[in-house]
């Protein structure tokens, strides 16, 4: 690929940010504002809703957090408008002032004093105005760096350190010089190749936040009377793609940076960045939903995840592109899979070539094209929660 930035036809929002879809979301506050979500999504064509499983008696941190994933989805580049609908209206209104920020059509609606079929009503009557307005909204051109892409990797195995992670990390190197944003996460899959990771920080200041941050994971574990993550770390799945050791997941994770990028600050889970463009570390589970949803909920506009023994995760907000360099995998799971790279490991193909095409895959989904998970439906929206609810 050449040195000129490429470009692609995306959505220039209110605040500058770039999107490249376009959706009007039924965002509920909490669980039990689910079904009148999803029944105004029933009734407008074109809507989205995303139900989800908490919202009720969190506190502290955690409550923090659920706001913050709440309003960061709401606010993702990717959203035209958002519909929030809540139990009452304290919370519903927090999340729709802090959605309205970005400059978005945001409207709230509450059920408590009155009643599910009252606000499908109401609700289904603005979001039907959303519509409207967001198939006006046109595609413009738009350039690489303006992007915010993200990575995490899943049911890994021996040609996911070899190839499909590499890949990413040639990518992501391309485009840090370009100037783009970037985000990897996974604290504890790093575990292993935490003090080689932390070299990768551009200062001494930010290598000590990561290394708190995944002594702060590590000190967890240990306060919980678990001893090692042989339970969890490395998966069933892993070994049976030949991983035996978390060190060995750690460091194959590890490639998804390439090898010149520097990460230029830690984030809190679903913290949007705020020290410029570059490449970012995020604080987040492993699990594929979980992992995904905070980074959407950071911003990020589209997703790169190798996979080895198969992974079908998707995402309501960021279409999420899965390559892989495990030829079974391609093989027996095609409709899941939008970029095969196993001929890395054939020496059919140079990772700087497989690079290229990831760009080129990525750059086609931010024009528009579906990725294998949203031609199959798959909306994978998983709130993180620290602690048990009050």
């Amino acid at each position: 690929m050449g040195s000129a930035i490429p470009r692609f036809m995306g959505y220039r929002r209110e605040n500058g940010n770039v999107g490249v879809r376009n959706h009007v979301v039924i965002l509920p506050l909490d669980d039990l504002s689910n079904a009148a979500s999803e029944a105004v999504a029933n009734n407008i064509k074109g809507t989205m809703a995303i139900p989800h499983a908490y919202g009720r008696l969190q506190f502290g941190a955690d409550l923090d957090l659920h706001f913050r994933t709440l309003i960061g989805t709401g606010s993702n580049a990717n959203v035209h408008s958002v519909i929030v609908i809540g139990i009452e209206a304290g919370w519903t209104g927090k999340v729709v002032e802090g959605i309205a920020k970005t400059g978005k059509k945001v409207e709230g609606f509450w059920i408590s004093g009155h009643g599910d079929l009252k606000v499908i009503e109401m609700a289904s009557r603005r979001a039907h105005q959303f519509v409207q307005d967001a198939t006006e909204k046109q595609r413009e051109e738009c350039w690489l760096n303006e992007l915010y892409i993200s990575t995490k990797c899943g049911e890994s195995d021996t040609t996911s350190g070899l190839a499909s992670c590499p890949t990413v990390g040639n990518l992501i190197d391309k485009v840090d010089e370009m100037g783009a944003t970037t985000c990897f996460g996974e604290t504890s899959e790093l575990t292993g190749a935490e003090t080689v990771c932390a070299t990768r920080a551009k200062t001494p200041e930010i290598a000590k936040k990561f290394m708190d941050t995944w002594t702060a994971y590590n000190d967890f574990i240990n306060a919980n009377k678990t001893n090692d993550l042989s339970d969890s770390q490395p998966t069933k799945g892993n070994i049976a793609g030949g991983l035996t050791t978390i060190e060995e997941k750690a460091f194959g994770n590890f490639q998804k940076i390439g090898k010149k990028a520097m990460f230029i600050d830690v984030l809190e889970p679903a913290q949007a960045p705020t020290s410029g463009r570059g490449l970012y570390f995020m604080d987040t589970s492993s699990a594929a939903a979980e992992c995904v949803t905070l980074q959407a909920a950071s911003g990020a506009v589209v997703h790169l995840f190798p996979t080895g023994q198969g992974n079908v995760i998707g995402n309501p907000i960021e279409p999420v592109i899965k390559l892989t360099a495990n030829p079974r995998s391609a093989r027996l799971m095609p409709e899941h899979i939008d970029l095969d790279v196993s001929g890395i490991l054939r020496r059919e193909m140079t990772m700087d070539e497989a690079g290229d095409k990831l760009i080129d895959i990525m750059l086609r989904t931010c024009n528009g094209r579906f990725t294998c998970a949203e031609a199959l439906g798959h909306r994978e929206f998983s709130m993180t929660k620290l602690y048990r609810s009050a």
